[in-house]
């Protein structure tokens, strides 16, 4: 194949071009700007503001203390400059720097001076950074202007974009100079459409603001806390070490594997919005890449391919669990349902070798949402015992062994801490049941319409589904047959699945009388909420219309103009994303606080840690950021320390039977050493600290207490390491034995002959 090859003059106009772009997203780095409240843009109780936007506090509001501050940020490690511009009649007045609800720094300030200059460094990462102004009570004080610069930056967003632009410039470089085989239109079409699709469904995100959706916060502080564990040394991370105010908070019960991308971007000091965006992205690009592989392992037909992508990447379900619900879990899990559904087909009826697209699509749902992982193994087993017979008949067992043998061995990394956790340790779950199930049904109207986000309880079908419902019957119950198909029978199992689950999620189906039944009260209650079907229905609805529309033949001189209606039905989705109604990003050249800063780092939504997989009894106003001693008579606590889950504590005690509590939850898998490295009793204090007896020989003692490596969890991770490895040898071998056999000299189809002795 002849290669083309760029000119010299392309390739002078292609570098300048990069680095002209490069030079671009350089000057528009805005990590380094200082962050500039007007006093009038401060959240203050009391006060007025003058004609200068200063915020002014007089004795007559007969109140002191804190009466303005910032908001919220989560902040990167490293040393910051704070100035306040002010104008103070008293003394006694102070700016305050505070983390998680604890004063860490405070300056006073000078009523002689009208402007105060402070350095401070934040040994590790805040979240929740915050400057109060504390008002002393007397006389006037007028807050003009606080202003907080970073040394070196707050975030490397800019250089992220940098170096994602080079490296996509480089790699269209490299296939622009690479001999050989190159795509072909029809795929670069194709790969355009997919990453196009996951563009347009990510264009709402590209705002100034992340959308502040139900469970937003949660995943925020998951997605920090992966962080800080694995700068704390975890692999994989059961414990978030700074969560609770430093208490900890347990990670293994909620799968957070595709996490860590969003994580190792922070230890990058990308900002905590931009991660949670990427990951938003990939997620849609991901979903995009698995509709178009599934839907093309089972149809010919490009334009059902194209359609799969649109429908399902587009799909209302998904950007109300985006935008709305702000569930990462249930994003990510959606990702993979179009694989289960191929994977299905091709072990019970089609090219049973692809076994293993059941593999990743089952994996994939565990990595990302345990209640979906339960939906596909329920849905597995159904499937299975409707063609248990074929099954059986055509030994297809063994390739359903095989998809669950691996499935098991990859995943046993994370199943043996959840199991764990979840039958060994006294953690909070009754608050998982707090939705009786009927109350959140839909109504049946909502189905056909498309999303809005200004109506929390607001879910949908949409058109295009509902469309390719119709496709659905007119293929398979309109058109006569002599013989049903594989894929027709398949299909049809599809719709009336994808039927029997949407019925479930409205309000005709009768889960108030059949809540009378413990079984079905213990099952719907933990499921919470009935739209969460509205995604394996809508992933089933999808192949029933794309695949539909390919094989009918009533529709098949309206193929094109059922096609396009579909994608523009689809694309109502994007339309009806409200956007922010303030175009530019700042109000003015000076007020950097109005939207760029924070929204970048979180101060609009914060981090929220919830009630359930705490230890019983750990409630917020229980949770301690010091250490407890029983008798402050008797005993002395000298120094304390914690640098993510490893804490050291000195103490001198002149009675027995005193013991100390530690700002940490008991989970098990902790365990304590004294300075001889004798092991020490862990049990579990008020709030169900962690708590050690002491020596009561008036002599300084040092308890290390350290999250330990658990051998059952060590053991479960080695097996899934194996289990990957022995996958990518076997898939290297394959393309080394593939590679030998196409080299010249030994054409394909070439035998050898070996020579049999004679007897």
């Amino acid at each position: 194949m002849q290669t083309r090859e760029l000119s010299l003059k392309n390739k002078i106009i292609y570098i300048v071009v990069v680095c002209v772009i490069t030079l671009m997203i350089w000057l528009g780095n805005e990590g380094k700007s200082p962050i500039v409240y007007k006093g009038a843009e401060l959240q203050y109780s009391v006060g007025v503001i003058d004609s200068e936007y200063s915020l002014v506090i007089r004795d007559t509001v007969a109140r002191s203390g804190v009466i303005a501050n910032t908001m919220q940020y989560v902040m990167n490690r490293g040393t910051y400059t704070v100035s306040l511009k002010y104008r103070a009649e008293s003394k006694d007045s102070a700016l305050e720097l505070w983390e998680q609800d604890r004063k860490i720094a405070g300056w006073t300030i000078d009523p002689s001076k009208t402007e105060m200059t402070a350095d401070f460094t934040l040994s590790k990462d805040a979240k929740e950074l915050q400057f109060k102004i504390n008002y002393c009570g007397m006389n006037e004080l007028a807050v003009k202007e606080l202003k907080l610069s970073p040394h070196t930056m707050f975030y490397s967003d800019t250089y992220f974009f940098m170096i994602l632009f080079l490296a996509g410039s480089m790699l269209l470089w490299w296939y622009l100079q690479k001999d050989g085989k190159r795509l072909n239109g029809q795929q670069v079409v194709d790969y355009g459409i997919i990453l196009g699709t996951a563009l347009l469904a990510t264009s709402p995100m590209m705002q100034t603001y992340l959308y502040n959706g139900d469970d937003l916060c949660y995943h925020l502080a998951r997605l920090e806390g992966l962080k800080d564990g694995i700068l704390d040394g975890q692999i994989p991370v059961n414990i978030l070490p700074e969560g609770l105010s430093g208490n900890g908070y347990l990670n293994a019960m909620y799968p957070y594997l595709f996490l860590y991308i969003g994580a190792f971007l922070r230890i990058c000091r990308v900002s905590l919005a931009l991660s949670y965006k990427v990951l938003i992205f990939l997620a849609n690009l991901s979903s995009a890449a698995c509709a178009y592989v599934a839907v093309k392992s089972m149809c010919r037909s490009r334009r059902s391919v194209i359609l799969a992508v649109v429908l399902y990447t587009l799909m209302p379900y998904r950007f109300t669990n985006i935008f709305s619900r702000g569930d990462l879990g249930e994003t990510l899990a959606l990702i993979f349902w179009p694989l289960i559904i191929a994977g299905l087909y091709h072990v019970l009826m089609g090219d049973r070798k692809r076994w293993y697209y059941l593999v990743i699509g089952c994996s994939g749902v565990l990595q990302s949402h345990i209640l979906s992982a339960v939906f596909a193994a329920v849905i597995c087993g159904v499937t299975a015992l409707v063609w248990c017979v074929r099954i059986v008949k055509e030994k297809r067992y063994l390739e359903i062994g095989k998809a669950l043998g691996m499935t098991l061995l990859l995943n046993l990394w994370y199943l043996v801490p959840f199991l764990y956790y979840y039958f060994g340790d006294d953690l909070s779950t009754e608050v998982l049941r707090w939705s009786g199930y009927f109350e959140q049904s839909i109504n049946p109207s909502n189905l056909t319409q498309s999303i809005s986000l200004y109506n929390k309880q607001y879910f949908s079908l949409g058109l295009a589904l509902l469309g390719c419902v119709g496709i659905g019957v007119i293929r398979l119950l309109c058109e006569r047959q002599e013989k049903r198909s594989d894929m027709d029978s398949y299909l049809l199992y599809l719709l009336v699945a994808g039927c029997v689950l949407t019925y479930m999620i409205t309000g005709y189906f009768p889960s108030l009388r059949l809540l009378e039944i413990k079984l079905f009260e213990k099952i719907v209650t933990m499921i919470q909420f009935p739209w969460r079907f509205l995604g394996p229905a809508s992933a089933c609805f999808m192949f029933v219309g794309a695949i539909g529309l390919s094989e009918s033949q009533i529709l098949k001189p309206y193929r094109n103009l059922i096609f396009t209606l579909l994608i523009g039905l689809n694309l109502l989705v994007i339309i009806s994303v409200p956007t922010d109604n303030s175009h530019m990003p700042y109000e003015s050249a000076e007020a950097e606080a109005s939207k760029g800063h924070e929204s970048k780092l979180v101060a609009n939504i914060g981090l929220f840690y919830p009630h359930e997989w705490r230890i019983n009894g750990v409630s917020d106003d229980r949770v301690v950021s010091n250490v407890i001693a029983s008798d402050l008579y008797s005993m002395t606590i000298h120094n304390f320390e914690k640098k993510g889950t490893k804490a050291a504590v000195v103490y001198t005690a002149t009675e027995d039977d005193c013991f100390i509590e530690l700002p940490i939850q008991g989970y098990l898998g902790y365990r304590a050493y004294d300075e001889n490295g004798e092991r020490l009793k862990i049990e579990r204090g008020g709030g169900a600290r962690i708590r050690i007896e002491t020596i009561g020989d008036g002599v300084k003692h040092t308890v290390y207490v350290r999250y330990g490596r658990i051998p059952a969890f060590m053991a479960a991770t080695l097996v899934s390491a194996l289990t990957i490895a022995a996958i990518g040898w076997q898939l290297w071998r394959k393309r080394r034995n593939l590679k030998k056999q196409h080299r010249p000299g030994n054409p394909v189809g070439a035998c050898t002959v070996q020579e049999v002795p004679h007897s």
